[in-house]
């Protein structure tokens, strides 16, 4: 995970190291406790791991997440079949922005009940598990291995089976999709 911390002029970028320890002696690997829930800290997810989905839906979150979501967090129906995850206060600024949709626009309408009717606010129980419901994991066709990506500001979490027909389509046109993101100056 990648934090960066913004103070008024200047931007630190920090890997928050899990141990929550200070270096014991010189040379030593260094890391700094972060407090997430501060305005001044933007969480950064990255990286995939598998997991599976008990038949009661449960499934365990990466530790590696867990912090940054915080004690409770939204899950809603996201594109390409998948679940996006999403931390509270990001939740937040993602629903400002999805309010100012123009209500008169069709496309609008239809994008915000698809996000919004499927969203639900979750919780890690002591097991560190998500309990998915029933009509989320219908939408995104987990039954049992997930695929549980960070992706910036929010978590995905997809069926593996689709994941990876998704991952083998994209790689193929990797280079096509490259050079067509240097059209948005990347």
């Amino acid at each position: 995970m990648l934090v960066f911390l913004i103070r008024k002029t200047r931007t630190y970028v920090l890997f928050y190291i899990f141990t929550k320890e200070y270096p014991k002696k010189s040379g030593e690997k260094w890391g700094v406790v972060v407090n997430y829930k501060k305005r001044w800290a933007i969480i950064m997810f990255m990286g995939e791991y598998k997991h599976n989905a008990d038949k009661k839906g449960r499934m365990i979150m990466p530790a590696k997440f867990r912090d940054s979501l915080g004690e409770s967090f939204v899950v809603t129906r996201g594109l390409d079949q998948c679940l996006f995850v999403y931390p509270l206060e990001e939740w937040r600024i993602l629903e400002e922005k999805i309010k100012k949709l123009p209500l008169t626009k069709k496309d609008a309408r239809a994008f915000t009940r698809f996000f919004f009717s499927g969203a639900t606010e979750c919780e890690i129980d002591k097991q560190g598990r998500v309990n998915l419901p029933a009509p989320l994991r219908k939408y995104a066709q987990i039954e049992k291995a997930c695929a549980v990506i960070g992706v910036s500001n929010r978590v995905e979490i997809w069926a593996e089976d689709i994941w990876t027909k998704y991952m083998d389509e994209s790689e193929s046109t990797f280079t096509e999709i490259t050079e067509n993101m240097m059209e948005f100056d990347f």
